[in-house]
């Protein structure tokens, strides 16, 4: 099964007889609230118009606990998740299809806690809101209820150690920025670096200029010329899990499974016995 669809694939599906379960998680990184500026609203975003039939979901409230010693955007709790998810209407057998803003990280979270706890069918809109041409709507939706229990356990979380451990025994990628990467800047965690022998990714790679993910073997080639090779296991972190995600999906799209460290550099960075790697070297 694809983990992206096309605007207008997404056109026809929602004309069909099963059409999918749409979820806005419009969401950015913002560190305009510390310059004294109002932070991102997705909400006031989503109803100043949104796919017709979407429903909103919070990232920082549902699909993510709260920020401490795990980091900025640990696992949600798994029953609130649940819930959440159910009153969005996702069942587990309709497929979902979810979109942000077209930066991709928000969306590729929910994909990713959706997989991760067991649901079959769910797809991020390639190139997110700016894609769709067709006509927006202000009207909320009432779905009915869905039936999702969500099922954790299937492969693909790592944690601190594990993270640390894949970076000696297979590939892991830092989807940061490659500044933060090399610790020449770091404007949120508590310090500047990366996990020793992690290889810097950066998810701007996995896109066009226009947002959309690159073509499948464009993908391969960029993750096989960084060391994602067929004999070798792929991890992924990045600030907090969220464009950590963005990178798992387009591993995804490339055919090249990976698991994601939720709690990422924003848990790594707050224990200072854990040894920091900076520089451009990996290790």
């Amino acid at each position: 099964m694809n983990a992206i669809v096309s605007a207008s694939e997404l056109v026809d599906e929602l004309a069909g007889a099963h059409p999918p379960v749409l979820l806005d998680v419009r969401w950015q990184l913002s560190t305009a609230k510390a310059a004294g500026a109002p932070p991102f609203d997705g909400r006031a975003e989503y109803a100043a118009g949104h796919l017709p039939g979407a429903v909103y979901v919070d990232l920082d409230r549902e699909l993510a606990s709260a920020p401490g010693a795990r980091g900025r955007h640990p696992l949600p709790d798994v029953e609130e998740f649940g819930a959440a998810m159910r009153r969005a209407g996702v069942s587990r057998g309709r497929p979902v299809v979810v979109y942000d803003g077209g930066q991709g990280w928000a969306a590729a979270r929910a994909w990713w806690l959706l997989r991760w706890t067991g649901h079959p069918n769910v797809r991020v809109l390639d190139g997110g809101l700016p894609a769709w041409e067709a006509p927006l709507s202000t009207g909320v939706p009432t779905p009915a209820e869905g039936d999702f229990a969500p099922e954790p356990g299937a492969p693909g979380l790592l944690d601190a150690d594990g993270a640390a451990a894949l970076a000696r025994s297979g590939v892991l990628f830092d989807a940061r920025a490659g500044e933060r990467y090399r610790g020449e800047v770091e404007p949120i965690d508590p310090v500047g670096g990366h996990i020793p022998g992690a290889v810097s990714a950066p998810t701007a790679g996995n896109v066009a200029p226009d947002g959309r993910f690159l073509p499948a073997e464009e993908l391969r080639a960029r993750f096989k010329a960084l060391g994602a090779t067929e004999d070798r296991a792929v991890g992924v972190y990045c600030g907090s899990g969220v464009s950590g995600a963005h990178e798992v999906l387009a591993l995804a799209v490339a055919g090249i499974p990976a698991a994601l460290y939720v709690g990422s550099w924003s848990e790594w960075s707050s224990d200072p016995a854990r040894p920091v790697a900076v520089g451009p070297d990996p290790q």
